[in-house]
């Protein structure tokens, strides 16, 4: 029978709280709904939203983050900071006082420190450090993606509760990287503890952090525990225990919202939001994705090292009809990398129209008039940008064998999915991307730049010298009005060269049962649930 006003707990979620002690029932404990496995807990390894809600959100902090909710830049481990007239130095003063998580292998004997600000940095940015390959396999994707070491000429302890950056040259988002979830704080004495153990690959196993929920354990591809830290400098959670229940179907997510299951759910289908809008137990929170999800050529491979073809297949692409198929109108099409809501958006641009008759003029041209075979891989996941890579890939498909492209269906799973890209195996690639930091800057560098390639984020491998030189130029001025005008050009670049096809900005909504309260919806995609409460 079904108390009043709390929902009944199915028997697989009986079967989760009881691997907790007894007095976690008396505990509050959140369940969230997650659409996908984590590639891993280190957030230096990793660029995709599912591994960074699993690891930087809950359990690490950085120097300055982002407000919950917005991009604007707050103290966090840093409590202030002072950048020099010329741009060229970063002063930061950490915050004193700050704890790290104890684990069962290690209980730390100071708080943070600039100590852990040299490690974290240098384990990225020096290939000699002692721990730049201790785990292998993994590089630091976003440091190289975003071209850091080019950037940053050094970091000094100046004493142990400041350390500065000095700069290359003036770099007008470098700030706001800062904020960006590979820039999570290490621990510089467990990293030490674990070397001096014989084991120095657990750090990126078994996360020890300063944030306000600590790892317990990790069943694969089925949940993720946490507590709350009660240490945590910024206060204690309200709640006790946070759960991430992961569940790749998003019927099934739903399903476990209704259930009272899971308490927020990631990712719902466009079908199901007609039917959360008339459920009493559920509020639905909407906002516009700053987010692209797109197609991307593998210009390394034939037949994709043709421009035609790109372009071609660009033009069989029916992005309406997908628009209505797979978004089901909860979005818009894409003609540019970045969404219209953010600032420089070329909007001048002309997008490729739907033309079949003219992309078989352009794979003619290109000596390919009995067509081709290419592979097309395909999103296994649920992504903010893509609410379902199988269904849109069938789209495509039957699109491009209009003009004679007879296209292979490929997918793996997320953490080989990604691993695969990042070595070049992928031919067309589906993939997207949520902005980390509201500049474009986070669009146009780690997506299309050249240092991108090598740290695997550049999925389409195109290295073009006049997009680079516009984008490395806009990072060095702080005149938005000039840095404009280069994203502007760019994007011209982008569309002319076509080493994606743009397909959607989608429209982003997140379900939450009506107990949960103090829940922000976030422009970077992520799910923050430090602030969040449970009430009856």
């Amino acid at each position: 029978m079904k108390s009043k006003g709390r929902p009944l707990l199915k028997a697989g979620m009986i079967a989760m709280l009881c691997a907790f002690s007894g007095a976690a029932f008396a505990a509050k404990t959140l369940v969230f709904c997650s659409e996908g496995s984590p590639e891993g807990f280190n957030p230096q390894f990793f660029t995709t939203g599912i591994t960074m809600d699993a690891s930087a959100v809950p359990m690490f902090n950085r120097l300055v983050e982002f407000d919950t909710g917005t991009t604007n830049i707050v103290p966090a481990l840093a409590e202030s900071w002072e950048i020099s007239p010329d741009g060229l130095t970063y002063t930061f003063k950490l915050r004193k006082g700050v704890k790290f998580h104890t684990t069962a292998k290690f209980k730390p004997s100071r708080d943070f420190n600039a100590d852990d600000v040299i490690f974290t940095y240098y384990r990225m940015a020096d290939p000699n450090h002692p721990f730049h390959k201790v785990t292998p396999g993994q590089t630091f994707a976003y440091f190289e993606d975003m071209g850091i070491s080019k950037i940053v000429d050094k970091l000094e302890k100046v004493d142990d509760y400041t350390v500065r950056f000095k700069l290359k040259h003036p770099e007008a988002p470098f700030l706001a990287d800062l904020a960006m979830d590979f820039f999570s704080m290490h621990s510089a004495e467990y990293a030490d503890k674990m070397k001096a153990a014989g084991t120095p690959d657990v750090i990126d196993r078994e996360p020890v952090a300063t944030g306000a929920f600590q790892f317990v354990s990790y069943q694969k591809d089925a949940v993720i525990r946490y507590k709350a830290f009660d240490q945590y400098w910024g206060g204690r959670p309200k709640i006790d225990n946070l759960i991430y229940a992961i569940t790749p179907d998003a019927s099934v997510r739903y399903a476990k919202l209704k259930a009272g299951e899971c308490h927020v759910m990631a990712l719902p289908k466009p079908a199901d939001i007609a039917l959360m809008k008339n459920d009493a137990n559920i509020k639905l929170l909407t906002q516009e994705g700053l987010n692209v999800g797109y197609i991307g050529f593998n210009v390394e491979k034939k037949p994709f090292d043709n421009k035609l073809v790109r372009q071609a297949l660009t033009m069989a692409l029916d992005k309406q009809a997908i628009l209505n198929a797979v978004y089901q109108g909860a979005g818009q099409i894409a003609k540019n990398p970045i969404p219209p809501t953010m600032w420089s958006y070329n909007d001048k641009v002309k997008p490729y129209p739907h033309d079949v008759a003219k992309a078989k003029e352009l794979m003619a041209k290109a000596g390919l008039a009995n067509g081709v075979d290419v592979d097309l891989w395909y999103l296994p996941v649920t992504r903010p940008y893509n609410p379902d890579g199988k269904r849109m890939a069938e789209l495509i498909q039957a699109d491009w064998a209009k003009i004679g492209v007879r296209a292979k269906l490929v997918t793996y799973e997320w953490g080989e999915y990604r691993k695969r890209s990042k070595v070049g195996e992928q031919h067309a690639m589906m993939y997207g991307w949520n902005g980390d930091n509201g500049d474009p800057d986070n669009f146009f560098v780690p997506l299309l730049g050249c240092d991108a390639v090598k740290g695997g984020g550049n999925v389409t491998r195109w290295c073009n010298k006049e997009y680079e030189d516009l984008v490395q130029k806009a990072k060095g001025t702080t005149s938005k009005a000039e840095r404009t005008k280069f994203y502007e050009k760019a994007q011209e670049i982008v569309n002319e060269e076509a080493p994606w096809i743009p397909v959607a900005h989608s429209l982003r909504t997140t379900p939450v049962r009506k107990e949960v309260v103090n829940f922000k919806m976030d422009p970077t995609a992520h799910h923050y649930f430090r602030q969040v409460d449970l009430v009856k």
